[in-house]
């Protein structure tokens, strides 16, 4: 049966639109590293690279990588991005965003039968079927955020600073302390497709407890 990360991950992926303490677990991850604005063409390039080494991955039963021998067939996880600014722009922060400071780690959660080894046999195969030229940034890493708090944000990207705000307040009445500004989105929605205000985004931050 295949696994849909839509029904069966519901407490990770599928918050509600308040604020809500939750524990991350560890998992895996393709990962892929850059800065500048999300806007921009060259940004793109980085979701299209992860997309097609992901693909690969869940496409591995039908072609010649062969699947690993425990593969169960699923639904490709959704795109997520942790969000940050270069140093330069934190120590100049006026309270004003610009998004050319921004930095970024993209991400595809995989499934826990994918191997480090495994990936890599997805890359080199992609890199000579699909050829890119970000494909040999992407990396593969094992990510625990740990105890964190997240809301679901429905409207524009442009619009989180009113969600991240509930988010703080109801982080400090329940006795939790923010670790950092970085933070995670998961995108439930495409953009391309859905309009501005009906955008669906997982925001999440890491806690102390």
């Amino acid at each position: 049966m295949k696994h849909e990360w839509r029904k069966k991950e519901k407490q990770w992926y599928l918050p509600k639109a308040k604020p809500e303490f939750v524990r991350i677990p560890s998992f895996n991850f393709i990962t892929i590293s850059g800065e500048g604005n999300p806007n921009s063409s060259h940004f793109q390039e980085y979701i299209t690279a992860l997309y097609s080494l992901s693909y690969g991955v869940k496409m591995s039963l039908k072609n010649e990588a062969k699947a690993p021998d425990n593969y169960e067939d699923y639904t490709v996880y959704p795109l997520e991005g942790v969000w940050d600014l270069n140093e330069k722009a934190k120590q100049n922060y006026s309270g004003e965003l610009n998004k050319d400071d921004l930095v970024f780690k993209l991400m595809i959660r995989q499934p826990s039968f994918v191997s480090e080894a495994f990936f890599e046999k997805i890359r080199e195969q992609t890199q000579i079927k699909k050829p890119h030229a970000l494909l040999k940034k992407a990396k593969w890493e094992s990510l625990n955020d740990g105890p964190c708090i997240q809301m679901l944000h429905i409207g524009s990207y442009d619009l989180e600073d009113e969600t991240f705000e509930k988010m703080e307040v109801f982080s400090k009445e329940n006795g939790f302390t923010r670790e950092e500004k970085s933070h995670r989105e998961i995108y439930l929605s495409d953009f391309r497709k859905v309009a501005a205000d009906k955008l669906k985004t997982v925001l999440r931050f890491k806690v102390s407890e």
